[in-house]
């Protein structure tokens, strides 16, 4: 797929800023942060979930339980993705039994990607909840799925391309929309 560059929506200020508000309201939507636990959905989910609880124990002096999540095998698009999936760990080395979860995703677009983090998270265990975060809601939605905290909508159409770098996977930090090119 090739990409043109058509606007930056955040720069890496922006994002911390971001994600300081979204700790915030967390804190907020939940009374404080006993038993609740960030889980970051691979690969850009997990240095987000990261960010947020370290915001959060810097509002609140509490450590948040921060764990990773690989939904490779429960994508319902597995075949278009490739005809042998890379799978990579899912690290959740705490219970998630009775607890808020808030799943941590970089952007919403199909709302595919969150059906399958919600079935990965109710094959390991029960919690009491589960929030989602998405840094970006770019609509589109194809399922009745609706993240409780978003960082920011950005209306699209399906030709552009939402792009999240962050400094621990990408050396860079910022937010950008691209035009797909179409190959002739």
């Amino acid at each position: 797929m090739e990409l043109k560059f058509k606007a930056q929506i955040m720069d890496a200020a922006g994002v911390e800023r971001t994600l300081v508000r979204i700790a915030h309201q967390i804190i907020e939507k939940n009374q404080g942060v006993d038993n609740i636990c960030l889980i970051g959905i691979k690969t850009r989910g997990v240095p987000l979930a990261k960010r947020i609880a370290e915001n959060i124990k810097n509002i609140e002096n509490v450590d948040v339980p921060v764990g990773e999540l690989d939904i490779t095998l429960y994508r319902d698009d597995l075949s278009k993705v490739s005809d042998a999936p890379v799978v990579s760990d899912t690290n959740i080395p705490f219970s998630i039994k009775d607890k808020t979860v808030i799943l941590v995703d970089d952007v919403i677009y199909t709302c595919r990607t969150s059906r399958a983090a919600l079935d990965a998270i109710m094959a390991i265990s029960r919690p009491a909840r589960i929030q989602l975060f998405a840094m970006v809601d770019r609509g589109h939605a194809e399922l009745p799925i609706k993240a409780n905290f978003v960082g920011k909508n950005i209306p699209t159409s399906h030709s552009e391309f939402v792009s999240v770098k962050l400094e621990e996977s990408d050396g860079e930090t910022n937010i950008s929309i691209y035009h797909k090119l179409e190959r002739k």
